[in-house]
């Protein structure tokens, strides 16, 4: 049987060919009882839309990139999920490379990998500077995801230093006052951790608490071993702290196991939240108290400004078309929600939904 092709569903729904490429395409324009004729007509047929035939037509290969520093770091596997499934809603293809945070390969992610089959980037960087963004002036677009900001692309994150701010002051409503920052960073650097640091030392100051640098804990890496192996030292050097607030979940999860190494109670006699809201924070004993950043958001931001740019690239001047869609070529900086989840590391028994 041959392949059902436009017109063939344009002749089964009773409507004309370009009305059947305006429901395919997502148009605004249509109502929902043409929409809901077409698309019965699309799955009586059977039809696909023919991706090679669309690319081929349009200049595109119809591929994304999405770079971020570690594959196996449940942050950004969620992430990944995420994003991959907004893609497909535009039907597109994501390729998902792993940078290790090494500057040479995020230059590299942003510059198409030194070949025309991406037609844009979604990049998280650890080491990319503002001048290699700004030193790259041709394709493919790129949207940044994290706390780099420059004025050579657009960006999309949380407010960490706020939501690190709502995270202590909790911690501080408790009545918690020896609180350690696990994996914090007082530089001036424009990091995640930096800007997290900040938002701690806001709330501390705010509330009239000493800030002492011996109270951030450094870490090689985010991983839980790291998270681990800070909490064991500091517990060893004789420190008893009474609240953690650990800069993302793999810190707070291992800070759990040396806490319970040491004999301590959580949150009895330590209070612990982290940042990312991961599955194994549900599944920890206790469960972890957590900030949670709007992943579905970040995702569908990011990839919404990264198609506009690759049209806009195509088709210079087009106009917005959507609140996801800027009308100017400036690049974009767009902060998404993020809420604060309390569970049992802070709380102990807390309500069903643990939302504060």
């Amino acid at each position: 049987m041959a392949r059902p092709r436009i017109k063939d569903v344009a002749r089964h729904a009773g409507v004309s060919e370009k009305t059947v490429s305006n429901v395919l395409n997502d148009y605004v324009h249509v109502s929902e009882r043409t929409r809901r004729v077409v698309q019965e007509a699309i799955d009586h047929l059977g039809y696909r839309v023919n991706l090679a035939g669309r690319h081929l037509r349009s200049g595109r290969s119809g591929i994304i990139a999405l770079v971020v520093p570690e594959l196996d770091v449940p942050y950004f596997a969620e992430l990944a999920r995420h994003v991959v499934r907004e893609a497909e809603k535009r039907s597109l293809t994501v390729l998902i490379h792993q940078s290790g945070g090494d500057r040479e390969r995020e230059r590299a992610a942003v510059a198409g990998f030194g070949s025309d089959f991406v037609d844009g980037v979604i990049l998280s960087p650890l080491a990319l500077a503002p001048e290699d963004l700004r030193a790259h002036t041709g394709p493919p677009p790129t949207v940044l995801l994290g706390e780099l900001l420059t004025d050579g692309a657009d960006h999309v994150a949380i407010d960490n230093e706020r939501a690190a701010r709502e995270a202590t002051e909790h911690l501080i409503a408790l009545g918690r006052r020896r609180i350690l920052t696990v994996g914090g960073r007082d530089d001036e650097g424009v990091g995640t951790a930096q800007a997290r640091t900040r938002g701690c030392r806001a709330a501390l100051a705010a509330a009239g608490l000493a800030y002492d640098p011996a109270s951030l804990l450094p870490v090689e890496a985010f991983h839980m071993a790291d998270g681990a192996a800070a909490v064991r030292r500091t517990l060893a050097e004789g420190v008893r702290p009474d609240a953690l607030l650990c800069l993302n979940d793999q810190l707070a999860l291992g800070a759990l196991r040396a806490l319970r190494e040491y004999g301590a109670r959580v949150p009895e006699d330590v209070a612990v939240i982290g940042f990312d809201d991961v599955e194994g924070g549900l599944f920890s004993v206790p469960t972890l108290s957590t900030v949670a950043p709007d992943k579905e958001a970040v995702a569908r931001v990011a990839v919404a400004l990264l198609l506009h740019r690759i049209d806009e690239a195509a088709r210079p001047g087009l106009p917005p078309d959507g609140s996801d869609r800027p009308g100017s070529a400036c690049p974009q900086d767009r902060v998404v929600a993020h809420r604060l989840v309390l569970r049992e590391s802070t709380e102990g028994a807390v309500g069903p939904d643990g939302v504060w």
